[in-house]
């Protein structure tokens, strides 16, 4: 039988009755077998995640103040889930242990990871599944990534049933718990779906999929029915608030379509994230942007007779430590568009540096500027993609100062004014969508 693998955010697990939801989803389909949990979310606005009652107690802990009031908080949050579901997952004795080993010195990353921990727990003994214990089966490497033993570790300790593995955590390079980055529980979903061979990974949050714009800047985004790993890398980079960037990457590897899905909505058909191959015909996929941003701007004579001049400049940036998002140039010029605030504390060093070294007519630098991605594997194939963009732009009066079109033609990149970035977006979008 084919498998789904699951994972269900911490709005998902907030209380009880959305452990229930999530139950009869599972139930509702018997290829959902494989099964990653987070911690619980807020049940309310004022109400404090897990994981922030568990980083509150290490806090309080590190600094010799009073950890009681938020042991008792997550005492409170779990045993009533507990409870209110009817079973014993041992939740009394597991809390138990849990202080006298944080107050016996444990470190940041364990406690952090019991959120999931606790969770993964409640919800295998109300599923009727087998908990499986991520440390020691997820691993990952010395850059936070997914490391290979996992691929040899993980799948024997899977059961032919239903199976519950913590989200957010695996074992670190010094033999310890370490969590992945906050969000990670959607890397864990992915590593699990990879290592079950599903057939799908469904992702399930509190929205209905993703839209094709900022939902802050474009109020009625439509929504995504169908986008491309490399879409939504794309759209992501740009600023997009889509999807855990490294969740996409063990998917991706074994060309495992991922669902956005709403638990609070289980009928609604959600966004299908899917290889290139199966990408779906239409100009653009979505628009994102964000500010930030600064252009150094390079002016030399005949710079395109001078061998290495680029090297040059891309190097003295190297050595301050400054990484460079694009570098659009011409025959006498050069420019390169820079993360401001990576930038502003060794300015002066890099335009001394590259005077010395480069001998430019001229070197400045435009402040206060915003990158806008359109995103689109259909871009490429349709004429006029480009005029109507840039009509859409001047149409709204911004001006564009930086164009860059990446080789696989999957994203036109301009550079705006910061002051012009939500102006940009909303014309973009409405020139693609809503025309």
């Amino acid at each position: 039988m084919d498998t789904i693998a699951c994972k269900f955010g911490g709005t998902s697990l907030a209380d009880a009755s959305q452990f229930r939801k999530v139950a009869d989803i599972v139930r509702a389909d018997p290829r959902r077998r494989a099964v990653v949990v987070s911690a619980p979310g807020k049940r309310h606005k004022q109400d404090p995640k897990v994981t922030d009652i568990l980083l509150s107690i290490h806090d309080m802990v590190s600094r010799e103040l009073d950890p009681d009031p938020s042991f008792a908080l997550l005492r409170e949050r779990f045993l009533e889930i507990e409870r209110e579901l009817g079973v014993d997952a041992g939740m009394a004795g597991l809390l138990h242990a849990f202080q006298r080993r944080v107050l016996s010195g444990a470190d940041r990353d364990w406690i952090a990871s019991r959120g999931e921990h606790f969770s993964a727990r409640i919800m295998a003994a109300f599923l009727g599944g087998t908990f499986v214990e991520a440390e020691n089966a997820v691993f990952l490497a010395s850059n936070g990534l997914v490391d290979e033993r996992t691929w040899t570790e993980l799948p024997p300790r899977i059961p032919s049933g239903i199976c519950v593995l913590p989200g957010y955590y695996g074992t670190g390079q010094q033999g310890r718990v370490q969590t992945f980055s906050r969000g990670g529980s959607d890397i864990s979903g992915a590593i699990l779906a990879r290592a079950t061979a599903a057939t799908l990974y469904e992702n399930w949050t509190d929205v209905s999929g993703l839209l094709m714009a900022d939902p802050r800047v474009v109020s009625d985004a439509a929504p995504m029915e169908r986008v491309t790993y490399r879409e939504l890398r794309e759209l992501a980079y740009s600023g997009a608030n889509v999807f855990h960037e490294e969740a996409i990457l063990p998917c991706k590897q074994a060309g495992i379509p991922i669902r956005i899905a709403n638990t609070n909505r289980p009928a609604d058909p959600g966004t299908l994230i899917v290889p290139e191959d199966q990408a779906a015909d239409r100009p653009i996929a979505g628009v994102a942007g964000r500010n930030g941003f600064c252009l150094l701007q390079i002016e030399k004579t005949l710079m395109n007779k001078e061998h290495g001049f680029g090297r040059r400049v891309l190097g003295i940036l190297e050595t301050k430590g400054v990484s460079y998002e694009l570098s659009p140039s011409g025959i006498d010029s050069m420019c390169v568009v820079i993360d401001q605030d990576a930038f502003s504390p060794v300015e002066d060093a890099v335009l001394a540096e590259i005077r010395r070294n480069c001998e430019p007519d001229a070197i400045g630098v435009e402040r206060d500027m915003a990158l806008i991605a359109t995103v689109g594997h259909g871009m490429s194939r349709r004429t006029g993609v480009a005029a109507k963009l840039f009509g859409a732009l001047s149409t709204a009066g911004v001006n564009v100062r930086v164009i860059d079109q990446g080789a696989s033609e999957l994203s036109i990149i301009v550079g705006v004014d910061a002051s012009d970035l939500p102006v940009g977006i909303r014309a973009i979008y409405d020139a693609f969508v809503r025309s």
